[in-house]
């Protein structure tokens, strides 16, 4: 039992070690001010983890590690040289001219584990296998229920993904934003591109507003693929095609049965900028906020959070202002926000093109503008140093 947590009270209590929390933690470590906060972070588990995710990390979240000096290159990773954007597997080809990776691919149990010990090398104290049972923002601080008992703190961080506890504090009655992934993993294909990936927009003409993907993983050193499918749900249709049946079509095309492998779901909650992200002394991260809609990718926008989340508590114990008012409109005004709401609008837009025609159309004979559209105005809102 952690007898002191129930008299002591802390600066900053960040819910969820994910990269969002960890994140938030490590981006008030690089700033002198951060360090002078008395800060923990709670986690419900012990890492290693399970944690279901792809785990594809795009070059905006391997600028922001870099940038806290941090080398993705010692967790164990696959790298992805070139990605298909396809409609029935013709369409745009991805690739930087520079040769980089498109992306890279983590395990998130190994991922999580190794930002768990930077962070922790760095100072920042971690209590795991603490389990959040409710939040309640008082006058003069934040009530933190527990398995352990309770904490208070001047500020609480909700960094606890889709199912957040801390966002039902925060916005308990708003419209739920979240959809859905299913994900496999198989063996390697017989002379399959293991640094090739494949998102396939076939689905979306049977009703669900997302993709199939198949893209290259590792685990414990031996290499995998990675198959899934994304439904964002942001276009609803009372008639879709279950999920599990759609990638079960997919796979049978390339010579596997589904049932040969162990299906695993998760909700996956996404950005809309409507969303409330804060009240007084809580502010929401995260996957606990909301993910990039279109495709749903979660990572890089996690770690991106962080950041703006930092930034904002700094300014808070500075005037010693903890209404947070201001942090919606400057998460709006960073460049991780203006992405995610543009993504967010794009697939509102897209989605709804649920005529195969027109899906193939625009994918093999306009793949080429959907590509520049996608640099311009979807990738690339982390910049280098």
């Amino acid at each position: 039992m952690y007898n002191s947590a129930m008299t002591k009270l802390y600066d900053l209590l960040i819910i969820g070690s994910g990269p969002a929390g960890l994140s938030t933690a490590l981006h008030l470590d690089c700033d002198a001010r951060g360090r002078e906060l008395a800060s923990v972070i709670l986690e419900k588990s012990r890492h290693p983890r399970p944690k279901l995710c792809a785990g594809g990390i795009l070059i905006e979240g391997q600028r922001i590690l870099s940038k806290l000096n941090l080398d993705l290159s010692e967790v164990p990773l696959v790298d992805v040289d070139k990605a298909y954007f396809n409609y029935a597997g013709r369409g745009l080809t991805a690739r930087f001219l520079n040769k980089n990776p498109i992306f890279r691919v983590v395990r998130r149990d190994e991922f999580d584990a190794w930002l768990v010990e930077k962070a922790k090398e760095r100072g920042v104290e971690i209590r795991e296998e603490v389990t959040v049972k409710k939040v309640k923002a008082l006058d003069d601080y934040v009530l933190v229920e527990t398995n352990h008992g309770e904490f208070r703190a001047k500020v609480v961080v909700g960094a606890d993904g889709s199912n957040s506890i801390v966002r039902r504090a925060v916005d308990a009655n708003s419209p739920p934003h979240v959809g859905r992934a299913l994900e496999v993993i198989t063996p390697v294909p017989s002379g399959g591109g293991q640094r090739e990936a494949s998102f396939d927009f076939l689905s979306v003409p049977q009703g669900i507003s997302g993709y199939l993907w198949n893209f290259p993983t590792q685990i414990k050193g031996k290499a995998k693929r990675c198959w899934g499918i994304y439904d964002s749900n942001i276009v609803k249709r009372e008639k879709r095609v279950p999920l599990r049946k759609i990638l079960a079509e997919e796979m049978k095309n390339h010579g596997y049965n589904l049932d040969d492998y162990e299906l695993k779901g998760h909700p996956i909650r996404w950005y809309a900028p409507s969303s409330r992200a804060a009240i007084p002394r809580v502010l929401l991260v995260g996957d606990a906020l909301g993910v990039d809609a279109l495709l749903g990718e979660g990572i890089s926008p996690a770690l991106g959070y962080g950041r703006v989340a930092a930034e904002t508590i700094l300014h808070a114990f500075e005037k010693n202002d903890f209404g947070f008012q201001g942090y919606h409109s400057r998460l709006l005004r960073s460049r991780l926000g203006g992405a995610l709401w543009r993504r967010t609008f794009i697939a509102k837009f897209f989605y709804r093109f649920k005529s195969a025609r027109l899906q193939s159309l625009i994918w093999r004979q306009f793949g080429w503008l959907a590509g520049i559209l996608g640099v311009l105005f979807v990738t690339g809102w982390e910049k280098k140093e």
